[in-house]
C-alpha cells in the first residue's frame, strides 16, 4: 500500500504532487514472465520528475485495511463470494493505461489517484490545476473513469504561510473544478506524519474510501471482461476467429480467480475451453471443421507425456499463444493448469478420474482429426502420462490414503499395462526370437521422441522416462516391467471387488505367455477368464477365450479337454463357417486315429456336439405287452458344420420289476404317461450359456431434461433403474471346462442305431425293441461314438420310461347306459381281455341265469376284436345259446393281447319293492299323507341287484358279477272317505328320464267275493307317463256286509316305453302290493256355530255358542274291541275325548276347549257338546277343527309314560298335541315311548290314542260362518280364507 509522499528538503515555494495508480496484486503469476510486466508491491513511489519518495509505517497500515475481506457483487447471477483482494501502487505512466484490445486483466490499473500537498491558491491556479486538467484528458481519451485526488495538509507549512488561505478553500476548488457531481472523489488527509486523533480520523476516512473505490472498480472491470469473453466467445462461428486467442483470454480470468483463491471457478474456466475445444473436434468427425483446428491437426514429433509437476508449463503456453501447439500439446497443457486447481482443492482422486478420460478422448481425437503419429508414438505418450498421473497423486497423498482410494487409479494402472503390452508386441519385445533391426530401429525413433528428461524428474529413480526408457531396452526389462504392472492391476481389480476387469487383465497376461511359450502359465489365466465369462453369459468374449484355451491345450498335450475346446468350437456360431470346420476336422482326425489302447475311450458331454431336442414313443402310451414291438423315436440336432458319420447310437436301459407288477393292467399303466407319447428335452448347457435369459427384463426408462428458461427440449436419453441386478457379480460359476468325468454305463439292455450320419440340422433317428421279460424300463444314456470318441448325455431329463406288461385274461361286463331300468330289455357291454390267454374255436362263457334276469338272445348279435392297441382287427357273429339255467356265449377266436367286445339285452322283472310302514298301511289324513308323500318326493329309485355267476374257459373260478336295476316307478296309495263311501287312490311316478305309456290299470282284493267290491273310477288306456310326472289311479270301495278289519291289495299295470320301438319279447306289468287297514266309518263330528240371541250373524267380539254332535254310525266292530270299551247292563260304550284348536286363530275359545265323554257303541248314538267361542276377525272364517282321541285308562299294560313337554293341560286333561304326526295310525303316541324299565315317571296318567282318519268323517270340513264388525270398531280388520 502506498501512503502519501514526503518532501525533501525544497523552497518554500516549491509544491510536491504525484501520479499513482492502483493495480491488483497477483498470487500465481506465470513463471518466465518478465519482471517490469509483474504484479509487485513497490517499496517507494516516484514522482513526476522522478524523485523517489519513501513512505512511513501508516503505508503499511493502509496496505492491510485495503487487504480486508469484502464481498463484491459478482455477475451473471453468481453468488457473492467473500475474496482477499491486494493492491499495489505503481507510478503513473500514459504507456501503463490499457490500449484498444488489449485483454490483459492482470496488468490492468483499476484506480489512479493525483496526490498534492499544495495549500497556496496561486501555485494551485499556476500548476496544481493545469497539472489535473491534463491527467483528467488522459484518463478520459483511455476511458479511465476510476479516479480519486487526495489533498495532504501540513499543519508545519501553514505556519510559516500567514497569507495561505483556509484549506477548505483549496479542497473547494478543486471539487468545484474538478468533482461537482461528485465531491466524495476529493479526500483530505491532514497531518499523516502526527499521531492524533485528527490524523488519524482522516487516515480512516482515506482508507475507507480507497477500498470502496477499489473494489467497486475490480468488481466492474471484471465483470466487463466476462462480457468482453463472452462477445469474444459468440463470435467463434465468424472468419478468422482463433480458438488460441480466444483461450488466452478465458485463461486470464482463470488466473484472477486462481489469484483470489477461488480454485472453483478457475476450474470452470478451464472446463469450459476443454468442453468447447472438445465439441469442435466432434463437429470436425462429422464433416463441420473449423479452419483453426487445422493448426493442432500438425503431426506428432513429440511425445514426452503430461507434465504435471509445476504450476504452469509455460514452453507449451507459449506454443498455444504463438499458434504452433500440437492437439496433444494444447491437451497436455489444459490437463496440466486443471489438476493443480484440483489439488488445490484438495480432490486428487478427480485428477486421476480425468486423466483416465482424457487419455482415452485423446486417442479418439486424434483418429478423428486424423493427425499423423508415428507407430507406438501415442502409446508412449499414454504410458508416460499415467505414470505421471500416478506419481503426482502419489506425491500429495499419503500411503493410506492411496491404498484407500485404489478405485480412482486402479484404470490408470490398467491402461499403463496396455499400452506397455502394444509396445512390446510393436516392438518384438514379447517374440520367441527378440527384436530385428526394424525393431531396434523403431525403439530408437521412439526414445527420440521422448526428448531429453525433465529437471524436476531427473533426480528421481523411478520417473515415468526411466521406467519407460528400460523397458524398451531389452526383453527381459521389459519382462520385468510388464508383469510388475499386470500383477498389480490384477491385484487393485481384485480387492475392489472388479473380478472382470481382473480377469480381462489376466486374459492379456495369458496370451504375453502364449507368445513366451509357456502355455502351462496362461492356461490359470485363461480358465479363470473364461470361467467369469461363462457366469455372466458374455458370448463373443466366451468364443475368443476358448480359441486361445484350445491352443494352450493343444500345446500342453490335453487331448480330452482339448477335443471338448473343440467341439464347443465347432458348433459356436460367432466363428466363420472355415474356422468351425476346422475344429470339426480336429475331432474326426482323432476319431479316424487308432488308438496302442483300443479299449481306452474318450468320454465327452453330447451337448457340444448335437441337442437332443425330443423323443417319441410308438405306441404313444408307451406300454407294450410281452412280445410287442416298441418303437423309439429321437430328434437329434447336430451342431457341427458338415455331415458327420457316426458309427453308432446308443441308448441305455435299465430295467427294474415292482411288486405286483404283474397285477397292473395296460389301462393302468396308461393312465399315467403323456398322451401323445412325445417328450420334450430342455436345450443343455449350450456353447455359449446366456444366463441373462434368467435374470430380470432391463427397466428401461426415457429421461429428457428441458430448457429452466423456457422449457425447451435440450438432451433425451433411456437410463436402466434395475441395472445393479443385471450387472451384479455371480458368485456360483459353473465348473472349468475339463474333462467330465462321466462313466458310461453298460449296461445289458441297449437300444442301438448303427451307421448313422449326422448332417447339419435336426436328424431323425429309430430305435426298435420286442419286449420280452414285463418291468419298468428306464432310459438312462443317451451316447453317439465316433470311434474312441464318445459324446454322453449322462442322465435323461425328464425322466423317460417305457412299461412291458403281462396281463391275466379279463371279463367286464357294464351298461352301455347310465343305469339299467327293470321291466324293459337294457342293453350290456361285455369286455373280453385276452392277455397272455388265446383264445380258440370252441371256447364260450357259461351265464348262470338268475330268477328275476332274463338274458336276451338275438340272432344278430356280434363281436369285435380290437388289437392291443385298440385298432379294429375283425368283426364276426356272435352265437349265444340260452336254457333255463345256463346262457352259452361262444367267444371268436383271438389271439393274445387283443379285446373282445359285445353287447347283449337283459331284462329284469318290474316289481315295486316290499311295502311296509307307511307305504303299506293306509288310515292317515290327507296333511299325514302330504307331509310324508313331500319327505319322500326327493328319493331316488328303487334298486334291485341280480347276481350272475359266469364261467370263464381260461379260470377254473367262476366270476360272479352284479348287475343293479332301477325301478322306474314309485308307488304310494291313499284312502279317501266321502261321508261312509270309500276310495283307494294309487300315484304312479316317473321317476326315470324316459317316457312311458301305461295301460291295463287294475286293483284287486285277496278274493272276488261279492261282498267287498272295487269298483275303478279310471280314464281309458293307455296312458302317457312323462318323466319326473305323476299318473293316478282312483277304485271306490263298496261292500255288503261288515268289512274285515284290514284289506289286502294286489295294483298290476302294463307299460312300455313311449318310444315306440319294436320289442322282442312281450313286457310283464308292473306290480304293487299294499295293505288298507281300518278303513270304516265309526263317527261322523258335526260343528255348528249360532249367533247370540236377537242377532242374525255374529260379530267380532261377541260371545257365539258353538255346538258339537258326535254321532256313532255303526253297531259294535271287532276294531271297537279294545281296553277302552266298557260293558253296561245295556250296552257297550267307550271313552272318547274331543278337542276344540283353531290354528287360524279366528276364533278364542272360552271355558272348556275339551272333555271327555263316554260314547254307547250303537248305531245312531249321539252326544253334544255346548261351548262359546268369540269371533276375532270379521269375514267369513272356517270353523275351529274338533278332534277325536281314544281315551284310555292308566292300566293299561301296553301304557307308557310320556315326557311333560308332550302334553298339555286343559281342564283338567292331558292332551299329546302331536298325535297327528305319529307316523303310525294303529298305534297310540304313548306306545311309542315306552318308560325304561317298564316304570312309570311321576303320577300315572291316561293314554290318547289318535282315531284313524278313516274312521271319523267331519261333516263341518270346509263350512265357512259369516262374521260381522261390532259397530264401535275404531279399526276393522277382516279374515279372508
Amino acid at each position: 500500500m502506498v501512503g502519501p509522499a514526503s518532501c525533501d528538503r525544497r523552497p518554500e515555494k516549491t509544491q510536491v504532487h504525484t501520479h499513482t495508480s492502483v493495480r491488483r496484486r497477483g498470487c500465481h503469476w506465470p513463471e518466465g514472465q518478465p519482471a517490469e510486466d509483474r504484479c509487485h508491491l513497490p517499496e517507494g513511489g516516484r514522482d513526476r520528475r522522478g524523485l523517489t519518495r519513501g513512505f512511513p509505517e501508516e503505508a503499511r497500515a493502509a496496505n492491510a485495511l485495503t487487504s480486508d475481506f469484502w464481498p463484491p457483487e459478482m455477475s451473471y447471477g453468481r453468488a457473492p463470494k467473500m475474496i482477499h483482494l491486494e493492491s499495489n501502487f505503481v507510478q503513473f505512466k500514459e504507456e501503463l493505461l490499457p490500449k484498444d484490445g488489449n485483454k490483459a486483466l492482470l496488468t490492468f490499473p483499476f484506480l489512479h489517484i493525483y496526490w498534492t500537498e499544495c495549500c497556496d491558491t496561486e501555485v494551485y491556479k499556476a500548476t496544481v490545476k493545469d497539472d489535473l486538467t491534463k491527467w483528467q484528458n488522459v484518463l478520459k481519451a483511455h476511458s479511465s473513469v476510476d479516479w480519486l485526488i487526495v489533498v495532504v495538509e501540513n499543519d508545519a507549512k501553514k505556519k510559516n504561510k500567514t497569507n495561505i488561505l483556509p484549506r477548505a478553500s483549496i479542497v473547494d476548488k478543486i471539487r468545484n473544478d474538478f468533482c461537482n457531481k461528485q465531491s466524495d472523489r476529493c479526500v483530505v488527509l491532514s497531518d499523516p506524519l502526527k499521531d492524533s486523533s485528527r490524523t488519524q480520523e482522516s487516515w480512516n476516512a482515506f482508507l475507507t474510501k480507497l477500498r470502496t473505490s477499489l473494489l467497486m472498480s475490480f468488481t466492474k472491470n471484471l465483470g466487463k471482461f466476462e462480457d468482453d469473453m463472452r462477445t469474444l466467445r459468440e463470435k467463434r462461428t465468424e472468419p478468422g476467429w482463433s480458438f488460441c486467442d480466444y483461450f488466452m483470454v478465458q485463461e486470464e480470468l482463470a488466473f484472477v480467480f486462481e489469484m483470489l483463491q477461488q480454485f472453483e471457478d478457475a476450474l470452470v474456466q478451464y472446463d469450459e475451453l476443454d468442453a468447447l475445444f472438445s465439441q469442435y473436434v466432434v463437429n470436425f468427425g462429422a464433416g463441420d471443421g473449423a479452419t483453426w483446428l487445422t493448426f493442432f491437426c500438425q503431426p506428432v514429433k513429440s511425445w514426452n507425456g503430461l507434465i504435471l509437476r509445476k504450476p504452469i508449463d509455460m514452453e507449451k503456453r507459449e506454443l498455444i499463444q504463438r499458434q504452433e501447439a500440437t492437439l496433444l500439446d494444447l491437451r497436455s497443457y489444459l490437463f496440466s493448469r486443471q489438476c493443480t486447481l484440483l489439488l488445490f482443492l484438495q480432490r486428487p482422486w478427480e485428477v486421476a478420474q480425468r486423466a483416465l478420460a482424457l487419455l482415452h478422448s485423446c486417442v479418439q481425437e486424434l483418429k478423428l482429426l486424423e493427425v499423423s503419429v508415428p507407430p507406438g508414438a501415442l502409446d508412449c505418450w499414454v504410458f508416460l502420462s499415467c505414470l505421471e498421473v500416478l506419481q503426482r497423486i502419489e506425491g500429495c497423498c499419503d500411503r493410506a490414503q492411496v491404498d484407500a482410494n485404489i478405485a480412482h487409479t486402479v484404470g490408470l494402472w490398467g491402461y499403463a499395462t496396455e499400452k506397455l503390452k502394444s509396445l512390446g508386441y510393436l516392438c518384438g519385445l514379447v517374440s520367441e526370437k527378440g527384436p530385428n533391426s526394424e525393431d531396434l530401429n523403431r525403439i530408437v525413433d521412439l526414445l527420440a521422441g521422448l526428448g531429453a528428461e525433465r529437471p524436476e524428474t531427473a533426480n528421481t529413480a523411478q520417473s515415468p522416462y526411466k521406467k519407460l526408457k528400460e523397458a524398451l531396452s531389452s526383453v527381459e526389462a521389459f519382462e520385468k516391467h510388464y508383469l510388475d504392472l499386470s500383477h498389480a492391476a490384477i491385484e487393485m481389480h481384485t480387492s475392489i471387488g472388479r473380478l472382470r476387469s481382473a480377469k480381462f487383465v489376466g486374459k492379456d497376461l495369458a496370451e504375453f505367455y502364449m507368445r513366451k511359450k509357456s502355455p502351462q502359465k496362461a492356461e490359470v489365466y485363461l480358465q479363470g477368464a473364461l470361467k467369469n465369462y461363462l457366469a455372466e453369459g458374455w458370448a463373443l468374449p466366451i468364443t475368443h477365450t476358448r480359441k486361445q484355451l484350445a491352443e494352450c491345450q493343444k500345446h500342453l498335450g490335453q487331448t480330452e479337454n482339448y477335443l471338448q475346446t473343440s467341439s464347443l468350437l465347432a458348433s459356436d456360431h460367432h466363428l466363420t463357417e472355415d474356422e468351425r470346420k476346422h475344429f470339426c476336422q480336429e475331432i474326426l482326425r482323432f476319431a479316424d486315429r487308432q488308438t496302442d489302447s483300443p479299449g481306452q475311450r474318450i468320454i465327452l458331454p453330447l451337448h457340444c456336439f448335437a441337442q437332443l431336442r425330443d423323443l417319441h414313443f410308438t405306441p404313444s402310451t408307451a406300454v407294450v405287452h410281452v412280445g410287442g414291438v416298441l418303437s423309439v423315436e429321437i430328434t437329434l440336432c447336430s451342431q457341427m458344420p458338415i455331415p458327420v458319420h457316426v458309427e453308432q447310437v446308443a441308448i441305455s436301459v435299465h430295467f427294474s420289476i415292482e411288486k405286483n407288477n404283474y397285477r397292473k393292467t395296460a389301462e393302468w399303466l396308461t393312465k399315467h404317461k403323456a398322451s401323445n407319447g412325445v417328450i420334450n428335452f430342455p436345450a443343455e448347457s449350450p456353447p455359449c450359456p446366456t444366463p441373462q435369459s434368467q435374470l430380470p427384463a432391463p427397466e428401461l426408462y426415457e429421461v429428457f431434461e428441458r430448457s429452466p428458461s423456457d422449457n425447451s427440449l435440450n438432451t433425451t436419453g433411456i437410463i436402466c433403474k434395475n441395472v445393479h441386478m443385471l450387472l451384479r457379480r455371480q458368485e456360483s460359476s459353473p465348473a472349468l471346462e475339463t474333462s467330465s468325468g462321466v462313466a458310461l454305463d453298460d449296461g445289458a439292455h441297449v437300444l442301438k442305431c448303427s451307421g448313422v450320419t449326422l448332417e447339419p440340422g435336426a436328424n431323425r433317428l429309430t430305435f426298435r425293441t420286442q419286449a420280452r421279460e414285463p418291468g419298468t424300463y428306464t432310459l438312462r444314456q443317451l451316447c453317439a461314438s465316433l470311434g474312441p470318441v464318445c459324446f454322453v448325455v449322462p442322465h435323461l431329463y425328464p425322466p423317460v420310461q417305457y412299461d412291458v406288461y403281462s396281463q391275466e385274461p379279463q371279463l367286464r361286463v357294464e351298461p352301455l347306459a347310465d343305469s339299467l331300468l327293470a321291466g324293459i330289455p337294457q342293453k350290456v357291454k361285455f369286455t373280453v381281455t385276452t392277455g397272455h390267454y388265446t383264445v380258440k374255436n370252441g371256447d364260450s362263457l357259461q351265464l348262470s341265469n338268475a330268477e328275476a334276469m332274463l338274458i336276451l338272445c338275438d340272432a344278430e348279435n356280434r363281436a369285435v376284436i380290437y388289437s392291443n392297441a385298440r385298432e379294429k382287427a375283425s368283426d364276426v357273429l356272435l352265437r349265444v345259446q340260452s336254457s333255463d339255467k345256463v346262457t352259452s356265449i361262444s367267444l371268436p377266436a383271438a389271439p393274445a393281447y387283443h379285446v373282445i367286445e359285445f353287447e347283449l339285452e337283459v331284462l329284469s322283472l318290474p316289481s315295486a319293492p316290499v311295502t311296509g310302514g307307511e307305504s303299506g298301511v293306509l288310515g292317515m289324513t290327507e296333511s299325514q299323507r302330504k307331509h310324508k308323500d313331500s319327505r319322500s318326493a326327493g328319493h331316488c329309485m328303487a334298486t334291485a341287484e341280480h347276481k350272475v355267476s359266469i364261467d370263464c374257459p381260461w379260470s377254473i373260478y367262476s366270476t360272479v358279477i352284479a348287475l343293479t336295476f332301477s325301478v322306474p316307478f314309485r308307488t304310494t296309495h291313499s284312502l279317501l272317505s266321502a261321508g261312509t263311501r270309500k276310495y283307494v287312490q294309487v300315484c304312479v311316478q316317473n321317476l326315470s328320464e324316459l317316457d312311458f305309456e301305461l295301460s291295463e290299470g287294475s286293483l284287486v282284493g285277496p278274493d272276488s267275493s261279492a261282498d267287498l267290491q272295487l269298483v275303478p273310477l279310471n280314464t281309458e288306456s293307455p296312458q302317457r307317463i312323462y318323466s319326473k310326472q305323476s299318473v293316478f289311479f282312483v277304485w271306490e270301495l263298496k261292500w255288503t256286509r261288515e268289512p274285515p278289519p284290514s284289506l289286502r291289495c294286489h295294483f298290476s299295470v302294463g307299460f312300455s316305453p313311449a318310444s315306440g320301438g319294436q320289442l322282442s319279447i312281450p313286457l310283464k306289468p308292473y306290480t304293487y302290493e299294499f295293505q288298507v287297514e281300518n278303513f270304516f266309518t265309526l263317527y261322523n263330528v258335526r260343528a255348528e256355530i249360532l249367533p247370540p240371541s236377537g242377532m242374525e250373524h255374529c260379530r267380532t267380539g261377541s260371545l257365539c255358542s258353538l255346538e258339537v254332535t258326535i254321532t256313532r254310525l255303526s253297531d259294535l266292530l271287532e276294531v271297537d274291541k279294545d281296553e277302552a270299551l266298557t260293558e253296561s247292563d245295556e250296552y257297550f260304550s267307550t271313552k272318547l275325548m274331543y278337542e276344540v284348536v283353531d290354528n287360524s286363530s279366528n276364533w278364542a275359545v272360552c271355558g272348556k276347549s275339551s272333555g271327555v265323554i263316554s260314547m254307547p257303541v250303537a248305531a245312531r248314538a249321539t252326544h253334544r257338546v255346548h261351548m262359546e267361542v268369540m269371533p276375532l276377525f270379521a269375514g267369513y272364517l272356517p270353523l275351529p277343527d274338533v278332534r277325536l282321541f281314544k281315551y284310555l285308562p292308566h292300566h293299561s299294560a301296553h301304557s307308557s309314560q310320556l315326557d311333560a313337554d308332550s302334553w298339555i293341560e286343559s281342564d283338567g286333561l292331558s292332551v299329546d298335541k302331536h298325535v297327528d304326526d305319529q307316523p303310525d295310525g294303529g298305534r297310540s303316541r304313548a306306545g311309542a315311548h315306552p318308560a325304561p324299565g317298564g316304570e312309570h315317571r311321576g303320577l300315572p296318567m291316561p293314554r290318547l290314542q289318535a282315531l284313524p282318519p278313516g274312521q271319523v268323517v267331519n261333516a263341518s270340513v270346509g263350512a265357512q260362518v259369516l262374521v260381522v264388525p261390532s259397530r264401535d270398531d275404531h279399526v276393522l280388520e277382516v279374515s279372508v280364507t
